[in-house]
Parts: structure tokens; C-alpha cells; sequence
């Protein structure tokens, strides 16, 4: 796994765990609604996944972008499609989330290598 994913699923796994040991009802069903949010319905996970990116993208969250990025690539989305949503999301937040842009083409590039 290159190290660039595998350092933020290391982190995010270890940080959510120690999160969720609180066993604070509020960050637990918050958790949970993230997780149903996601799962097919009227709109399939792929759309769905699509659509947090560009949400997270036009709010500026590297840790969701990646998240997402790393969703829709185990969802079998192409780089096209990737990247024509992450260009609405740039048409959307404007120049200032070019940097992201940036850090999610970086970050598709190492899921691309994981293969």
C-alpha cells in the first residue's frame, strides 16, 4: 500500500477508534448517520461518493477529500469521472480550492499506484 494512503487510513482508523471510546451518543450517531448517508438508495454509492467529494472539496477538507477519493476509487470510478467532478467542485469553490485539487490528483495518483 503506498505509504501516502496507508499513513491516513493508519491515522484516521487510530484516531476514530479512540474518538468512539468516549462513547458519546452524540459523535456516535453522527458517525452513523455518515456511514447510512453513504449506502446505495435512490442514488447509488457511486453518486453519492461523487457528491461528498465535490461537497468536500467546495469546503475545503483534505481528510474528506481523501476519504472520498479513496471511496469512489474502491467504488471503481474512473479518473475521468473523478476528475470532471472535481472540476464542478473547482467551478463551484472558486481558485482558492485549486490546492486541494492539487492534493486529491496527488492522492488519486497513490491509490492508481496501490494497484
Amino acid at each position: 500500500m503506498s505509504n501516502t494512503v496507508k499513513e491516513f487510513n493508519d491515522y484516521r482508523s487510530k484516531m476514530n477508534d479512540k474518538i468512539l471510546a468516549d462513547n458519546n451518543k452524540v459523535i456516535k450517531r453522527i458517525f452513523n448517520l455518515d456511514t447510512n448517508a453513504f449506502q446505495a438508495g435512490a442514488l447509488d454509492k457511486k453518486t453519492k461518493e461523487l457528491l461528498g467529494l465535490v461537497a468536500s472539496t467546495v469546503l475545503r477538507c483534505d481528510d474528506c477529500i481523501k476519504y472520498h477519493l479513496e471511496s469512489s476509487y474502491n467504488e471503481g470510478l474512473s479518473k475521468e469521472e473523478v476528475s470532471e467532478a472535481l472540476s464542478i467542485a473547482t467551478l463551484v469553490g472558486g481558485t482558492i480550492v485549486i490546492p486541494h485539487l492539487r492534493r486529491a490528483h496527488e492522492y488519486w495518483e497513490a491509490l492508481e499506484n496501490l494497484g
